[in-house]
């Protein structure tokens, strides 16, 4: 038997604020700030609010010390487990999180768990940097062991699935678990591991909750294996009921362990400019990029992996926010149409104008077989057009706007937070909250949470 999960959880046991090489530390602080800005975004959307108040109702009450807030709400007053629960619905619920190649959305997941439970143990931000990167290394890890074509071909929502992982890592470093009682908190995180892409089939609002849960469920995993509640200690390797075998029926254990500490994934991991499915970003930069040299009446075609064309190459009706998000048509149409894909463009009210459905069913979707072998590694696709003189004109896209290895990454990330959080929390807010951020080893997690209050109503 390979000792897998032993090996992970020795590593999370003994990491350190020092063993992150820096340029993944900086990683982290943009994506933790990006992932802030999505969940004070998303706080108000129905489905947020409707898992808020699930949680609310078994609310402990303000207490000096244990509890974590709500982002945007003043008080301090559920456990960490549920706090983590509601903001990442939140960061999750408008499809403006971060993702990874490795076709999950990190940030989502980890930073709930680690600023949660930060805050109730008022943490300091060095141990919050250390822990979210270990949840994110894990996450991703976790994630690439599976091979994440494979798992979503067979249905699995790999954020669901593989979260639980990364927000236990998260939360073991938090509560300076030991190796043994790590491994018991990946067990029990595994066991409630979670997540399908059902929601595809009528546009539900079960997506949402999925990174929540995953928080909150690692949280509780770290939690009782500090009380001593023991978890399965090989359940990414053993054969009967562990997690390669039951989810995807292989996959590979070595991408767990190869180059552990030295080599980091973290790093590579997107923003989103636009609001909608990762793995649609390429496809709409190449709209984009074609728009001027298109006219209303001409022919659109894009181009799709198998895998992306199982995802989001559905026939296009109008429905709900997630219906229009996920799908290839619509995102196109919208972004042909408003020269954008922003919140805006997926609001009730843009999904009902007809020009906009006339255009998103006209749209054709084709196979592209070169792209299959390159994706997920790139979230690659292609855009055509007709042009106004009846040439066909192709943009091709290897790796979307959003991604690391776009010089502008940074600097784009910061402008998409001042944007969406100026209107919800006030100029001078958004500034403290990227200084925090910025410089997350200064700060204790309990004053990054007072930034973010009075952000939205209670």
């Amino acid at each position: 038997m390979t000792h897998t999960t032993r090996h992970v959880a020795a590593w999370v046991a003994s990491l350190r604020h020092e063993d992150v090489p820096e340029h993944v530390r900086t990683a982290l602080r943009l994506l933790a700030l990006d992932t802030v800005g999505a969940a004070l975004v998303g706080a108000d959307q129905p489905w947020t609010k409707a898992i808020r108040a699930w949680a609310m109702a078994a609310a402990p009450g303000a207490a000096a010390t244990g509890r974590a807030r709500i982002w945007g709400e003043n008080q301090a007053v559920l456990r960490a487990a549920d706090a983590a629960l509601v903001n990442g619905a939140a960061a999750h619920a408008y499809e403006l999180d971060d993702f990874h190649n490795a076709k999950l959305h990190p940030g989502a997941v980890v930073l709930p768990a680690a600023l949660t439970l930060g805050e109730a143990l008022d943490a300091d931000g060095a141990l919050v940097e250390t822990a979210l990167a270990a949840g994110y290394e894990v996450m991703i890890r976790t994630s690439l062991a599976m091979d994440p074509s494979v798992g979503r071909l067979r249905g699995w929502h790999l954020t669901g699935v593989c979260g639980t992982f990364g927000a236990a890592a998260a939360a073991s470093v938090l509560l300076g678990l030991d190796a043994e009682r790590t491994a018991w908190a990946l067990g029990l995180a595994g066991t409630q591991s979670a997540g399908t892409w059902a929601f595809n089939a009528d546009g539900a609002s079960s997506k949402r909750l999925h990174p929540g849960r995953s928080a909150q469920a690692g949280v509780m995993a770290a939690e009782l294996a500090a009380l001593g509640f023991t978890g399965p200690t090989e359940f990414y390797e053993t054969k009967d009921g562990g997690l390669l075998t039951t989810f995807v029926g292989d996959g590979d254990l070595s991408q767990l362990t190869a180059d552990l500490g030295t080599g980091w994934h973290a790093a590579d991991t997107s923003f989103k400019p636009y609001s909608c499915c990762g793995s649609l970003h390429a496809h709409i930069d190449a709209v984009l990029a074609l728009r001027d040299l298109w006219q209303s009446g001409r022919r659109i075609r894009l181009g799709l992996a198998n895998v992306i064309k199982v995802q989001c190459g559905f026939d296009y009706e109008p429905g709900s926010e997630l219906n229009a998000q996920m799908s290839a048509r619509y995102c196109a149409a919208v972004a042909m149409l408003d020269g954008q894909a922003l919140p805006a463009q997926f609001s009730p009210a843009r999904i009902a104008d007809p020009a906009v459905t006339q255009l998103a069913q006209s749209i054709e979707i084709v196979h592209e077989p070169r792209h299959d072998n390159l994706y997920p590694k790139r979230f690659c696709g292609w855009a055509e057009i007709e042009t106004t003189s009846g040439k066909l004109e192709r943009f091709e896209v290897m790796d979307p706007s959003g991604n690391p290895a776009n010089p502008a990454m940074p600097q784009k990330l910061r402008e998409k937070f001042t944007t969406l959080t100026t209107p919800l929390v006030g100029g001078n807010r958004a500034i403290a909250l990227q200084d925090s951020f910025a410089h997350l080893p200064n700060y204790r997690a309990r004053h990054i949470g007072a930034l973010f209050t009075n952000s939205h109503p209670s």
